[in-house]
């Protein structure tokens, strides 16, 4: 369907936020748009999951429903942040600063910006090379239009956007914007034009300016906290990044599980418990075991939660990090916190060169 172009849409629950990964599938590099600050360490496992190098985190708009992990990625990253240049002297930390008629190089692929103010000053739609991809942010919805009620926004100038600017693409671009409140996850322009009942179908200015005046809604529970944190790009008033243990560098995998290198345990096996969740019969097999490591099969694991201290971190292990990873979903819902799940499990361990102990 995208050819070339690897592409992952995904959520945030708490604020109905579509974060968007496209990535060239020759050169492996990747642009990331309107990413959440709370979902850094899931979008930033994906990255490294699927091999890419990310040369820029990018927003739609400075938005005011949840606050950027711009600024966060480009730590981890050393990525550039992308943002509209019309949002002017307030903003920090953004390098590139866009306009109508950029484009946003990722390997063999791009990305045009169309600027679309209406709903803020600075909103931008990013259009695919092929025009088979838009990216609204909260211009165009699905179904519906980002309101018009702060930020510089205009019910006017939001039609002339969508209608100018949206709506001149083919029919069949797949339109995906920012955000949905009820599960929908993309549309196309020729669905919009016919089907969107605030400025589809035969409305006209009049019509699509006297809706947008009268939604009368409340305005976002997180306005005062993420408007200026996002003319930050996203960057925390203390400028420290949040970390995901104190105890030990862990990393999270996009299925959500947290892990610890094999060497970083050889090097503090007595400043851990170790979990081994294998079976018996596996600990004499050719893998051995490691020195320290309890015996306590998963099987039995929530029999036993009792028995296991929590004033010290637990890595947990097996043949290949898979029932060792489940070993670590059980122990968070026992209430141990400094829980993490050795890579690899013993098959790493092995091929690594590390200690094992085998026989009595």
């Amino acid at each position: 369907m995208f050819g070339n172009l690897i592409f992952r849409q995904l959520f945030d629950a708490a604020s109905s936020t579509y974060t968007y990964l496209l990535g060239c599938a020759v050169t492996r590099q990747a642009v990331i748009i309107d990413t959440v600050f709370e979902q850094h360490f899931r979008d930033r496992a994906l990255i490294e999951e699927l091999g890419l190098h990310l040369v820029a985190a990018l927003d739609t708009h400075c938005h005011a429903d949840h606050v950027t992990g711009a600024w966060l990625m480009q730590q981890a990253t050393g990525c550039r942040i992308g943002i509209s240049a019309r949002y002017g002297a307030d903003l920090h930390g953004a390098d590139l600063r866009l306009d109508h008629g950029d484009r946003i190089p990722f390997g063999m692929r791009h990305l045009a910006v169309r600027a679309t103010p209406g709903h803020t000053d600075g909103c931008i739609t990013y259009v695919s090379d092929d025009q088979r991809l838009a990216f609204t942010g909260d211009c165009l919805l699905i179904r519906g239009a980002g309101r018009c009620d702060f930020q510089q926004g205009h019910a006017g100038t939001l039609y002339q956007s969508i209608t100018g600017q949206i709506f001149s693409l083919p029919d069949d671009c797949l339109v995906f914007p920012a955000h949905d409140y009820v599960g929908r996850t993309m549309s196309c322009v020729g669905e919009e034009r016919v089907h969107n009942p605030r400025i589809g179908g035969q409305a006209d200015e009049r019509d699509f300016v006297g809706f947008m005046e009268n939604l009368n809604l409340p305005h976002p529970k997180q306005l005062a906290v993420a408007v200026p944190a996002n003319l930050r790009s996203g960057q925390p008033e203390g400028g420290k990044a949040p970390s995901l243990a104190d105890w030990a560098p862990v990393r999270q995998t996009y299925a959500g599980l947290i892990e610890i290198e094999p060497d970083w345990v050889a090097d503090h096996l007595d400043d851990v418990l170790l979990l081994d969740v294998r079976q018996p019969a596996e600990m004499d097999e050719r893998l051995g075991r490691i020195r320290n490591a309890r015996l306590l099969p998963l099987s039995e694991l929530k029999d036993h939660l009792a028995e296991l201290p929590k004033d010290r971190p637990i890595v947990t292990v097996c043949h290949a990090g898979m029932r060792s990873g489940q070993a670590t979903v059980l122990l968070k819902q026992g209430g141990f916190t400094r829980v993490a799940n050795m890579r690899g499990g013993m098959l790493t361990w092995q091929n690594l060169g590390l200690p094992v102990v085998r026989g009595a």
